[in-house]
C-alpha cells in the first residue's frame, strides 16, 4: 500500500514537473520572439533617421526630381506609422514598400555623377546598406525565434501546456510584395 502511494506521488511529480518544464520552454521562445521583433525595431528605426540626411543630400543635386523626394517622405512616414502600430504586416508591407522608394532614390542618384562623387553621400549609401544587411539579419532571427515557438506549440505534448496557458502562433515577418520575390533578371 506505501509503495502504490510512492509511485503515485512521483508519478504525480514527473507531471507537474513535465509541465513547468513544457511551460518555462514556451515563455522563453515567446520572449526570445519579443526580443527579435524589437532588434527588427531597432534596425528600422536606424533606417528611418538616415532617410532624411540622404534625402537632403540627394536634394542639392538632383532639384527637379520632386516626385522621388515626397514618394520616399511619404514611404518613410507610412514604416515609422506602422511601425508604432506593432501591427507586423503593416510593418512588412510598409518597410517593403520604403525599400522600393529607396531604390528609385538610388536610381536617380546614378544620374548625377558628383553626387555619387560626393563623400556625404557614399557615406550614407554605405551605412543605408550596411542597416539593410542588419535589417535581413534581424528578420532571419524573428523568423527562426518564430517557427521555433509555434513548433513548440503545435507539437505534441507541449500543444496541450500552450492551449492551457493560451499561447499563440505568430506571424512570419515576409515579403509582401510580389515583384520583390522575383528572381532579378540580369541583362547585358
Amino acid at each position: 500500500m506505501v509503495s502504490i502511494f510512492w509511485i503515485v506521488i512521483i508519478v504525480l511529480f514527473l507531471i507537474l514537473a513535465w509541465i513547468v518544464f513544457s511551460y518555462n520552454k514556451l515563455v522563453t521562445l515567446k520572449n526570445r520572439v519579443k526580443e527579435a521583433l524589437a532588434d527588427i525595431d531597432v534596425q528600422l528605426k536606424r533606417r528611418h533617421d538616415l532617410i532624411p540626411n540622404l534625402i537632403e543630400t540627394v536634394k542639392g543635386y538632383a532639384i527637379h526630381e520632386r516626385e522621388v523626394f515626397e514618394k520616399v517622405t511619404e514611404a518613410r512616414t507610412k514604416a515609422m506609422e506602422a511601425r508604432e502600430s506593432q501591427d507586423l504586416k503593416k510593418m512588412a508591407e510598409a518597410e517593403n514598400y520604403l525599400a522600393q522608394t529607396l531604390k528609385t532614390l538610388f536610381a536617380v542618384a546614378e544620374n548625377y555623377p558628383d553626387l555619387k562623387a560626393s563623400q556625404n553621400f557614399l557615406e550614407l549609401q554605405r551605412e543605408l546598406t550596411d542597416t539593410e544587411d542588419k535589417i535581413m539579419a534581424a528578420r532571419r532571427f524573428y523568423n527562426a525565434n518564430v517557427r521555433d515557438l509555434n513548433i513548440a506549440i503545435e507539437s505534441f505534448p507541449t500543444n496541450i501546456i500552450a492551449s492551457i496557458f493560451g499561447f499563440k502562433k505568430m506571424d512570419f515577418f515576409e515579403i509582401s510584395l510580389p515583384e520583390e520575390k522575383e528572381t532579378p533578371k540580369v541583362k547585358f
